[in-house]
Formats: C-alpha cells, sequence, structure tokens
C-alpha cells in the first residue's frame, strides 16, 4: 500500500456537553420527596453509606422522602471502595426490592453502588458483563435506567454528575469501571450541610481527587486530535479537552486550590466544604466530557493491589486506600511526562491552583503545587507511603495498561517504559 498519498485519517469535529442537573445550596437535600415526586417515582430503593446514617446525616432526606409518599426501602449495606462482592449484595437487594427509583445519599462510594445497581435491575446481566473491556464485556446499556437522585454527602468524588461507577477487584489486583451516559443521575441535590460530619482525612482524600480530576480533563488531548468515529454510538465518552469541559475544570481547579485546605480544617467551615461540593460537581462536569487519564490509570492497580491497612482517619475497619490518594501520588511524575504535549496550559493549571503567577515554562510549577497541597491536607506523597516498592513496579504497570479507555485520552500516549518512569519518579 502507497502511504505516502494515502488521504490522511479523518479527525473528531464534534465535543459533547452533558451534566447532571444539579440543585445546590444550604438546605437543597430537604427537596429530595418533591425531587422524586417530579421524576415520577414512588417506591425508591435508597442506598446510604452506614456511617452517614448512624449519624443521622441524612435523615431529613429520608424525612422528606416520606412525607412526600415515596414507599422507602433502606439499604446501607455500603463498601467503601466498594467491591464486587459488595456491589452484588447491593444488586441482589435491589432487584427483591423492584423499585422504579433510586437514591443515593453518601460519598462516591455509596453513589457508585446505586448506580450499579440501578443498572443490573434494569438490564439484567452480571456485574462483569459490564464491566468496561479489555477488563470486562463492555455491555452496552440498550436504554435508560430508572431515574436516580443523587444525594453527595462528601466534599469530592463528583459521582453525582459522571457517568461513571467504580468497582474494586482485588483478585485481579485493579479497580476498574462502568461507564456509559446512562449511569448519570437524573437529578443531584448538593447540600453544603450534609458535609459537616465527613471526617477530615475524608474530605483530604476526596478534595485531591477533585484537584485531579481538574487537572487531568484540562490537560487531556484536544478533542479534534481523536480520529474520527464510524458513528455516533462510537464516540466515547471521554472525548478531550474542549471549550466548554476547560471551564468548568478550570473553575475546579481554582476552588480546589482556595478552599481544599480550609476545608480539611474542619466540618464547622461549611463555607469550604461547600465550596468543595460545587467544585467536586463542576470537575466531574468537566471530565465527564474531557475525560481523566494518567494519574486514574495508575491508580487503579495502586489502590486494587494494596489491601493492607485501613487508612487513618477512616471510620470503620476496612482495609483499602482512597481513591483519592491513590489518585494524586503519581499525578505530579505524570504531569511532568506530559508538559511538552502543551506547557503553556500546563503552567495555566498550575496559576489555577496556587493563584499565583507562575514562570512560563516551568515544567515543575504544577508538581510543585499538588505536592504543596498533598502536604498541607495531610496527605501521602509518594507511593512508599502507601507500601509500594521497585519490586512491584511491573504488577502496577500492568494494571494501569489495562486502564487503555482512560490512557487513551492522555495528552502524550504513555508506553510500559514511560509509565514505569512515572512509578518509579512516584516511589
Amino acid at each position: 500500500m502507497d502511504t505516502a498519498n494515502a488521504a490522511p485519517e479523518p479527525r473528531e469535529s464534534i465535543f459533547t456537553i452533558e451534566a447532571t442537573p444539579v440543585k445546590f445550596g444550604p438546605g437543597a437535600s430537604a427537596d429530595a420527596g418533591w425531587e422524586l415526586g417530579r421524576l415520577g417515582v414512588e417506591r425508591a430503593f435508597v442506598v446510604i453509606d452506614p456511617y452517614v446514617h448512624a449519624a443521622g446525616t441524612a435523615q431529613g432526606v429520608l424525612d422528606s422522602l416520606r412525607a412526600a409518599g415515596v414507599d422507602v426501602v433502606l439499604f446501607d449495606d455500603v463498601d467503601t471502595e466498594p467491591e464486587l462482592a459488595a456491589l452484588q449484595r447491593a444488586v441482589a437487594a435491589a432487584r427483591d426490592a423492584a423499585p422504579d427509583g433510586f437514591v443515593a445519599i453518601g460519598g462516591g462510594s455509596a453513589i457508585d453502588t446505586a448506580k450499579v445497581a440501578n443498572l443490573l435491575t434494569t438490564h439484567g446481566g452480571e456485574i462483569m458483563d459490564w464491566v468496561n473491556p479489555p477488563v470486562g464485556g463492555g455491555r452496552v446499556p440498550p436504554g435508560p435506567l430508572r431515574p436516580l437522585l443523587a444525594v453527595p454527602t462528601t466534599s469530592g468524588s463528583g459521582s453525582e454528575a459522571t457517568t461513571v461507577a467504580i468497582v474494586d477487584l482485588p483478585h485481579l489486583g485493579i479497580k476498574t469501571g462502568i461507564s456509559h451516559r446512562a449511569l448519570r443521575p437524573a437529578q443531584a441535590l448538593v447540600d453544603p450541610l450534609l458535609t459537616r460530619t465527613a471526617p477530615a482525612a475524608v474530605t483530604a482524600a476526596a478534595g485531591l481527587d477533585v484537584v485531579c480530576h481538574a487537572a487531568e480533563s484540562f490537560l487531556s488531548r484536544p478533542y479534534t486530535t481523536r480520529p474520527r468515529p464510524e458513528s455516533p454510538a462510537a464516540r466515547p465518552p471521554y472525548q478531550g479537552s474542549n471549550p466548554v469541559a476547560d471551564l468548568w475544570s478550570a473553575e475546579a481547579l481554582r476552588t480546589g486550590g482556595r478552599f481544599l485546605r480550609r476545608a480539611v480544617q474542619g466540618g464547622a467551615d461549611v463555607e469550604a466544604r461547600g465550596f468543595m461540593m460545587l467544585a467536586a460537581t463542576m470537575a466531574g462536569v468537566g471530565f465527564g466530557s474531557a475525560g481523566v487519564h494518567i494519574p486514574h490509570a495508575c491508580a487503579y492497580p495502586i489502590a486494587g493491589l494494596r489491601h493492607a491497612a485501613h487508612p487513618p482517619g477512616y471510620p470503620g475497619t476496612k482495609a483499602f486506600i482512597p481513591h483519592g490518594v491513590s489518585v494524586i501520588v503519581t499525578a505530579p511524575a505524570a504531569f511532568r511526562f506530559t508538559f511538552d504535549a502543551d506547557p503553556a496550559k500546563h503552567v495555566l493549571a498550575a496559576e489555577y491552583l496556587t493563584g499565583e503567577p507562575q514562570m512560563p515554562g516551568d515544567r515543575e510549577a504544577l508538581p510543585r503545587a499538588l505536592t504543596a497541597l498533598m502536604r498541607d491536607v495531610g496527605a501521602p506523597t509518594r507511593l512508599r507511603d502507601l507500601g509500594y516498592g521497585k519490586a512491584d513496579l511491573p504488577a502496577l504497570i500492568d494494571g494501569a495498561l489495562k486502564q487503555q479507555r482512560l490512557l487513551a485520552v492522555a495528552p502524550i500516549t504513555p508506553g510500559r517504559d514511560d509509565l514505569e518512569r512515572i512509578l518509579r519518579e512516584s516511589l
């Protein structure tokens, strides 16, 4: 074949912006019953974080649902960083309940659990049928799901605004996900008053996830560099950076840099925690269109291979690595690697995060800003802090390479050697 004279591959010219309808502000959660009525839900399967339930944080939401005449089926057997078995329990309970709608009250774990339960209750199958390939079957939902009302209680995950549910697969040594626009909640109620009981460590990890969501999507490959899909159905959820997603991501970076340190200091600062909740939603809209890439691809094996210790400051006794921690530890090295794709935009991301001008061409501007933020909120800054060493690198690289859905939107596509350098620098 004469490749020299071959026509250039057509490039994408379209991007998509979709967003969950969000009602934000102190007291917003009191509208839960009204919102379910508007969505036509009469019997709701309510997935609630057990610690949120025990603390009474969600009582106002439950009272609102019952006052509106909603038949409430409570499920609080929610796993932090949910593993396959925990999600299967939720699916079984939801199928038995036969609801016509879902409510999720809690952090990303509760919201993701509700998304998976909704998917399988609506369209059947097993969880691994729906997990992204090459790990799972990559089945595509044939139609919409039942309405899902998301009520976050942490200032960070952003799951209320995304099309993704994360699954921990310790038997495979990785985390992965299910991603499709059908998983996006029908409505979110983002109420800063619900964050007051969240521990500082939870707020720190969730907030670092927000910052990484925003930075990764802001610095993802431009959508115009992707090949044009053969049909609209083939257009991926993560499409690359675009002018609208960049606005959401930039504002989330500014807000995270300004408010995360304050939010971690205590639940009494409802303003700071509220702004971090808003940043999580904004980042969710941004990366829901543009995508996340290298730090998240590395995070899934980082979290999946180690379940040896319970993280300090978290409720319960389960051993796991918080998602925001697993994401942020490789971010400085990852953005050092991608810097040459667009130096000016990397420096601009650092300026958004710090609120201060940076030197043009400074490769260390964003890594330095991220590391300072990690230290200031008391988060681990290195892989060795999570129990990893050089001997673990091959398994971490293998796990990251399985996340091709994410790596495809990196501004520079990493190979095995590149991932090894990123992970080695992060030790």
